[in-house]
């Protein structure tokens, strides 16, 4: 996540996002750079406009459709149960995205 967290910050300061500034950022941060992960995630974020990626994922959330909960108990406890679906079908997808760049 700190590699992420690199790029973003490095990207919010105006400057370009290169292996070099990837790594003195993490460096600077008392992280022991891994050398091939800095190039992956060079790599992945080439051509990417990370302002848009960045305003769709802050969107995406807000995006979802809102469902009322029915008055009926057995309908209150079928909501609940889709609320968990959804919260486990994001943490897949959270976990999906971690583990690409650790």
């Amino acid at each position: 996540m700190e590699y992420v967290y690199a790029a973003m910050l490095l990207h919010k300061a105006g400057q370009k996002v290169e292996e070099a500034s990837v790594k003195k950022v993490l460096e600077a941060a008392g992280v022991t750079v891994d050398d091939a992960r800095v190039k992956a995630l060079v790599a992945a974020l080439d051509g990417v406009n990370i302002d848009e990626a960045v305003q769709k994922a802050a969107v995406a959330p807000a995006a979802a459709p809102a469902t009322a909960a029915p008055a009926g108990g057995e309908a209150k406890a079928e909501a609940a149960e889709e609320k968990k679906e959804e919260k486990k079908d994001d943490g897949a997808a959270a976990a999906g995205l971690g583990s690409l760049f650790g």
